[in-house]
């Protein structure tokens, strides 16, 4: 049984950063892969829940019930933080574009859907309010002004901070999504 991607003479080519390919175009998938800023964030995050889960378990051993039921439950609300902060981003569909949030989900149809593209301008730096000249891919609705054009993603946001190249791919696939879908 050869194993070309541990010999010698063939290198392995894993493309880093290139979504995995998918037939079933129903299904909502994220273009790209979420950012080493999320991913570190959301690590930090469910190790202290398993800090939290384990002073649950001391507590329910050594005092009383409903004080690690609360500590319980305050873990399950870092743990369910944590997996919606992996979850944030922008997804797409045969249905519309769907752009997550921490705490809301907006959703798209692709008839609503006027203009996907890469502009110019001042951007939020991971999130905060201090702004930083860089790319957004907007997301302009039909019926309505560019004014009221939506950053979708931009080169400093948690994904793509420190990765252009990955930026300009998942721009241009979701481009390509709007191009493809949208009537």
């Amino acid at each position: 049984m050869p194993l070309p991607f541990l010999t010698a003479d063939h290198a392995f080519e894993a493309a880093d950063d290139v979504a995995l390919p998918h037939g079933d175009h129903e299904r909502w998938r994220r273009p790209y892969r979420p950012g080493p800023w999320r991913v570190g964030v959301a690590a930090v995050l469910l190790l202290l829940a398993s800090f939290v889960l384990f002073a649950a378990v001391l507590i329910a051993l050594t005092g009383s019930l409903s004080e690690a039921a609360t500590v319980f439950g305050l873990s399950l609300l870092v743990i369910a933080g944590a997996l919606r902060l992996l979850r944030m981003g922008v997804w797409v569909s045969s249905h519309g574009l769907r752009q997550v949030g921490l705490l809301v989900t907006r959703t798209v149809p692709w008839g609503q859907v006027g203009a996907v593209r890469t502009v110019q301008q001042p951007v939020r730096w991971l999130g905060l309010p201090r702004t930083v000249q860089g790319q957004a891919l907007v997301l302009v609705r039909r019926n309505r002004g560019a004014e009221a054009a939506v950053p979708l993603l931009t080169t400093h946001d948690a994904d793509f901070l420190a990765r252009h190249e990955a930026f300009d791919r998942a721009a241009d696939t979701v481009e390509a999504w709007a191009a493809e879908n949208a009537g």
